[in-house]
């Protein structure tokens, strides 16, 4: 088990700890009934006080997150009963605790693909509205005009065609990239791990918004940066609170995603676009523009990109193409300049010598023709019909106390419960009754928020979109509902 320790951050040696360890719970790291490290062996391991991890492991025990048992040790929510042995052999893979990994959390990856039947957790596009068809057709025709395309390694850095397409369609974006300033990449994701890997170590500053998406989180906690926080009202990014940090701290990379924020939809102003782009520029630091749906928009086009306004290549610019148009294809495109790109192409080298051809290859048509275009409005329309049903739906069902926030683009709502609530709690409820959804304390890289939660209305159909609001708005009345009848009762 990795616990990064950082003595100059504001939190407490015993909270880092404690989150630490609710992180490698939370991601599967640490599975149920695991024999935790001594007190003396952790504080030993992490050079801390014993009262430093007798703190964390109290408040760990106190939430429910694990149990000491006396002489035999700390367990996360350990059983206190034994298992009869009925002569079977039983396996133990406990020994692989004293292999040091270097993983301090991996939230994202437990949500991306479940077993439940209404799956409101990930934000994905329902296959129904993808070209599906028309890239069969291409891989096709592809493979009976090139058929030793499978026996060829693309350039690293992408296919010249792609990147040539991908610069004409930035421009709708306000993004004036050449194709030698764009790297394709498997997805966004791993854009941002190729950014990471090349510019943050441990103890590097990093400020994300709170919330934010959970797989830059793990990420950059994956590098061991510290990671400061900045509030998201409706505007986006609080840039008042940027500037503080900023001013105090000289972070090294601030990650946004200013177009249909993930998770809470916010779109950030032009003004604060600009303002962004200045404190950057000011402390001489990167700009990761996350962008991964700013085509999918039910009113009126989003302001310009962060990176329309970036002349000394500030701002690392990634737009996703997997969840608009072929998640199987794994394709996103990265836009940089200067020795940030060389260093960024270097990366990608190291990494996996380039993404695959004939994905990139499959795509291009499409990417090329008016297609594209055409089947982005008709994404806007089918979602902004899924959006305005869970909205109608929640607006009659949804107890007092549950608010929300509206978006005008994009493939999820935020969901806001009354404090008290866990919504951990509610997700092993929804999951007997066959519904998964995100919740709001995976998007929250230092903040313990267990009161919100993350609904993707872009996945199931519309049948399957009414019985998983409804449902969900019942599991959260009857743990309201059975809350308020604990406290009032005469023997509590």
């Amino acid at each position: 088990m990795h616990i990064e320790i950082q003595r100059k951050a504001e939190i407490s040696l015993s909270k880092q700890i404690y989150l630490s360890i609710i992180d490698h719970i939370r991601s599967g790291l640490l599975p149920e009934g695991i024999q935790l490290p001594s007190v003396r062996d952790l504080s030993k391991q992490l050079g801390v006080s014993l009262v430093t991890v007798v703190k964390a492991y109290n408040k760990l025990e106190q939430e429910g997150f694990i149990t000491s048992v006396q002489g035999k040790g700390t367990f996360v929510n350990a059983e206190t009963e034994e298992i009869a042995d009925e002569g079977h052999e039983v396996l133990s893979f406990d020994w692989q605790l004293s292999l040091q990994d270097y993983l301090p959390r991996a939230q994202f990856a437990r949500f991306h693909h479940t077993s439940e039947k209404i799956h409101l957790s990930s934000s994905m596009i329902d296959p129904g509205l993808l070209p599906n068809r028309y890239l069969e057709r291409e891989i096709h025709q592809i493979l009976s005009k090139s058929p030793r395309i499978l026996s060829q390694y693309g350039e690293i850095q992408g296919d010249t065609g792609l990147r040539n397409a991908m610069s004409e369609y930035l421009k709708n974006f306000g993004v004036a990239a050449a194709p030698d300033n764009l790297l394709v990449t498997s997805g966004s994701q791993q854009g941002i791990d190729l950014v990471a890997r090349t510019f943050v170590g441990p103890g590097d500053v990093v400020v994300m918004e709170a919330p934010t998406y959970p797989g830059a989180i793990d990420v950059f906690r994956g590098r061991g940066a510290t990671i400061l926080t900045v509030p998201v009202d409706a505007n986006g990014m609080r840039v008042d609170i940027l500037q503080n940090l900023c001013d105090k701290y000289k972070p090294k990379i601030i990650y946004t995603i200013p177009t249909f924020h993930n998770p809470t939809g916010a779109v950030m102003t032009s003004k604060r676009r600009r303002q962004v782009l200045d404190i950057a520029q000011s402390i001489q630091g990167i700009i990761i523009e996350d962008d991964p749906w700013g085509e999918i928009y039910f009113n009126k086009k989003p302001p310009a990109a962060i990176k329309s306004m970036d002349h000394y290549g500030h701002v690392i610019y990634l737009k996703g193409l997997s969840k608009t148009l072929a998640p199987g294809c794994r394709i996103g495109i990265l836009a940089a300049s200067g020795s940030i790109f060389n260093r960024l192409l270097a990366a990608k080298a190291n990494a996996d010598l380039g993404s695959p051809l004939l994905t990139q290859k499959a795509i291009l048509p499409f990417i090329q023709s008016e297609k594209i275009m055409d089947h982005m409005t008709k994404l806007r329309t089918a979602l902004k019909i899924r959006r305005d049903l869970v909205l109608t739906l929640l607006s009659q069902h949804a107890p007092s106390g549950v608010s929300w926030v509206i978006p005008q683009g994009g493939l999820n709502l935020w969901l806001s419960l009354p404090s008290w609530i866990d919504t951990h709690h509610l997700l092993v409820e929804a999951r007997k009754q066959q519904l998964t959804f995100l919740p709001g304390s995976a998007c929250y890289a230092v903040e313990q928020e267990n009161h919100h939660l993350r609904l993707s209305y872009s996945y199931i159909n519309e049948q399957l979109l009414h019985e998983g609001t409804t449902r969900l708005c019942n599991i959260i009345q009857s743990e309201i509902t059975s809350k308020t009848a604990h406290h009032s009762s005469p023997y509590f």
